[in-house]
């Protein structure tokens, strides 16, 4: 069991717990009659409304509007995926269903169908992110001045591999300003990876953001760009419209900033890959994944290997009120049989 910070007694855990699944299940606030019939334990109507009184206020449950009713918070959800889900096992049919499925096909077809299975099983969106390409490892990075706020990027990663990009920038920038920020590339990060070198970066601009000086930010500004784009890997989307089923999810306009969010995959894509430096499953419910248009979203991943090596993350997204024990063990299943698809035998 995962710490519990609330250190609910057992009476409050189990009422928590009846609350949650029945408002999974149902999508309306629940009343304290509906768990007093449901909770399987002799409570009087005064003990329960004096727990879902304390629930309350811990902020783990709340009252929408005028309802006597409560429904779990964010911080309710996590209490209840931490601590009280009871993860159900996939029936054995599905599970052959899912394998042999992912048995036949290119690699590209088999991450498709993945990403369809997803979301045709649970009813959700499937995501898959593309597999990674192999660690490219920087040797030299040289930046040529182009016409029209473009630069010319030519990047010699690994052994010999030379790699030559245009990007266009937000200012133009001369020459010598050009070659001592690849020299400042190249002398300070050679020999390591440029997804390490991104974060690495990144990390340095936000510590020195105050006093940065010149090289530094030029240095930042250009290789960003280039960076950012080697290391995000695309991915496969399925069932976007499923979600439009949801009620709480009706909203128009939330539809649409949230589909607009899939299609630039930004967002997204930044997401999955905090996933991806995880060997586990990662649950991001409403808010904690950092980006507003999920709010109402929670997003379960899990990362899937090509030869023991990690290269991809594949999750379901749908509302908050997602069945956790139903969709924790799908994305499990299917992230290890990816696997196998993936590895050659």
């Amino acid at each position: 069991m995962a710490n519990n910070p609330f250190l609910l007694d057992e009476r409050a855990q189990n009422l928590l717990k009846v609350l949650i699944e029945r408002y999974i299940k149902e999508g309306q606030p629940i009343g304290s009659s509906t768990l007093a019939r449901d909770s399987g334990m002799k409570f009087s109507p005064a003990t329960i409304r004096n727990v879902m009184s304390d629930l309350e206020d811990m902020g783990l449950i709340v009252s929408p509007h005028t309802s006597s009713g409560r429904v779990p918070t964010v911080q309710g959800y996590r209490l209840f995926v931490d601590n009280l889900v009871t993860v159900k096992p996939l029936r054995n049919n599905l599970i052959e269903k899912l394998k042999l499925e992912l048995q036949t096909g290119s690699p590209s077809d088999v991450i498709g169908k993945a990403s369809s299975l997803l979301s045709s099983v649970t009813q959700m969106a499937g995501v898959v992110m593309i597999p990674r390409r192999e660690q490219l490892t920087l040797r030299q990075i040289e930046f040529l001045p182009l016409t029209g706020q473009r630069v010319l990027v030519v990047l010699v990663v690994n052994e010999q591999e030379v790699q030559n990009k245009v990007i266009h920038t937000d200012r133009a920038y001369g020459p010598s300003e050009l070659q001592q920020a690849a020299n400042f590339l190249t002398r300070e990060y050679a020999g390591q990876d440029l997804n390490s070198i991104r974060e690495m970066l990144l990390c340095g601009m936000q510590k020195a953001r105050e006093d940065m000086n010149r090289l530094m930010a030029t240095a930042i500004n250009v290789a960003d760009q280039v960076l950012e784009e080697k290391q995000n890997s695309d991915y496969i989307m399925a069932g976007e419209i499923n979600l439009m089923s949801y009620a709480e999810m009706g909203n128009v306009d939330k539809l649409r900033q949230l589909f607009e969010a899939f299609t630039t995959k930004n967002d997204l894509l930044h997401l999955l890959d905090k996933s991806i430096h995880t060997d586990g499953m990662q649950i991001f419910i409403g808010e904690e994944s950092g980006y507003s248009v999920l709010d109402e979203c929670s997003v379960v991943t899990s990362p899937y290997k090509v030869e023991d090596q990690i290269v991809g993350v594949l999750g379901v997204i749908g509302p908050t009120r997602m069945a956790y024990d139903r969709v924790i063990p799908i994305v499990d299943v299917t992230a290890k049989l990816l696997s196998s698809a993936l590895s050659p035998e």
